[in-house]
């Protein structure tokens, strides 16, 4: 299995190691498969049997397989039984599926450290990277930006590992306390948190900035933990394919999913399982008030917005106007056009934005990629929190709200069972919660005491040079 860039025109392809330790590609484009590796009938009997029997950790060596070629197959088994195993994950299913209502479903992503999806990405990214630097005998620098989970998830699977340092860049003062203390309480020497004065767009910007640096990067072993690592993406798809398994109970049986998203990662992930055969209905994109996305897909704009015009919104993980892996499936949606796709994101969106309103390939997304989306706002999420707390006895955090919300608005529309993501669990955002139902949500026990730890983090501007010059001091 060989990686090309959305913006090659004409590069080597790569190996999975090697683009697992850079993030960005060399051009500023993101990484994916030089094909998508295709499903069988067979296929998924096996994934099923294997799920049914072995668990989750097994369902996911199976799955990488498809896709990296360069780490031998036994030592995948490894790391994915160490990447997902219980107690880690609160449950044994590590991505239990419940029904929420009749032909409403939520995929439970949350039993992980954190208590949020991030986890399943996270916690298998960090044992990639210490088993390829230890294979390899080098050292990781990981910069990444975070409007919520990312950074706690990220942080937690990366603590304590030989030869790989973090600094975590942070809105500040937009994330939810809960957040805030689970990064911030840290208090490891590989770990460094920073506060950015701007939102979560600048920090992802300085994050990028110093990705482009060709020759820092280079020199302080730069790489990355945000979804623009197709390694993230790659451990994403293993829990669509776990969830349709749970959901069915043939392989002629389609389900559709809803995903709250700001940075098109989660759902991307369903886009590329979708295309390498997973028999997915529609992919329904959930957006909060800062509804980029969603206006892409009912009218073909694509207009980013400034930070002054990012909405500080009570779903604050989707607080995103700039979704950086977007730029994936438009590749894919363009007939894979990298010179186009580079026009588009390396220059265009610098300039505010684009629109494929008039192209063909819009015309008929939503056949060829069973994409559909919706909004919901502030109100919604808390009458939605409200409504499903008090008929059906179940907290849904803001995120899964937006997501339940959309789900239900198109569910007439919708033939298949809808399995909705879920974020992250409700005590990650206590006031929104407690507006919903009155009282805020009780604390796990594993997370009893998190709120008085010491709080460790940096506050610095909304500049690319003030944080490379804290890198050289403290990597």
């Amino acid at each position: 299995m060989q990686y090309i860039s959305t913006r090659d025109t004409g590069a080597t392809p790569a190996s999975f190691t090697d683009i697992l330790l850079g993030g960005l590609a060399p051009d500023g484009g993101l990484y994916l498969p030089v094909e998508y590796p295709q499903l069988t009938d067979a296929t998924l009997t096996h994934w099923r049997q294997v799920l049914n029997t072995e668990g989750y950790h097994a369902l996911a060596a199976e799955v990488l397989q498809l896709f990296v070629d360069d780490i031998p197959a036994e030592d995948l088994k490894a790391i994915t039984a160490r990447a997902y195993s219980y107690p880690k994950f609160a449950s044994e299913d590590i991505v239990p599926v419940t029904e929420l209502e009749p032909g409403l479903l939520i995929g439970h992503l949350s039993e992980g450290p954190t208590a949020a999806f991030k986890d399943m990405a996270m916690q298998l990214l960090g044992e990639l990277f210490e088993y390829e630097l230890a294979r390899r005998g080098e050292h990781l620098t990981i910069v990444g930006a975070t409007s919520g989970d990312t950074g706690s998830s990220a942080e937690y699977a990366m603590r304590g590992r030989a030869g790989i340092k973090v600094f975590m860049l942070t809105p500040a003062g937009r994330m939810t306390p809960f957040q805030q203390a689970q990064m911030f309480g840290l208090d490891d020497e590989n770990i460094v948190n920073i506060a950015l004065d701007g939102v979560f767009d600048d920090c992802q910007d300085v994050v990028k900035a110093i990705s482009a640096d060709a020759a820092f990067k280079s020199e302080h072993r730069i790489g990355a933990v945000n979804s623009i690592n197709w390694a993230r993406l790659m451990a994403q798809v293993v829990y669509y394919v776990s969830s349709w398994i749970r959901a069915t109970e043939t392989n002629d049986q389609k389900v559709s999913f809803c995903v709250p998203t700001g940075n098109f990662g989660d759902i991307c992930a369903g886009h590329i399982a979708r295309q390498m055969g997973l028999p997915i209905d529609r992919l329904i994109v959930a957006t909060n008030e800062n509804d980029v996305l969603d206006e892409f897909f009912r009218t073909g704009d694509y207009r980013v917005r400034s930070s002054s015009d990012t909405y500080e919104t009570s779903s604050p993980s989707m607080d995103i106007s700039r979704a950086s892996n977007f730029e994936r499936f438009v590749f894919d949606l363009l007939g894979r056009d990298a010179e186009r796709t580079a026009d588009l994101f390396g220059i265009k969106v610098r300039q505010g934005g684009f629109s494929l309103r008039d192209d063909p390939a819009f015309a008929d997304a939503a056949d060829r990629y069973g994409f559909a989306s919706g909004k919901s706002i502030h109100a919604d999420r808390v009458a939605t929190i409200r409504e499903v707390n008090e008929k059906l006895g179940v907290l849904l955090d803001p995120h899964t709200a937006d997501g339940v919300k959309v789900a239900r608005s198109l569910a007439p529309e919708i033939d298949t069972p809808i399995i909705c993501l879920e974020t992250a669990l409700p005590v990650k955002f206590a006031e929104t919660i407690a507006e919903a139902t009155g009282s805020e949500p009780e604390i796990p026990a594993r997370f009893e005491g998190i709120m008085e730890a010491e709080r460790h983090v940096l506050d610095l501007p909304n500049d690319a040079e003030a944080v490379k010059a804290l890198i050289r001091e403290r990597a």
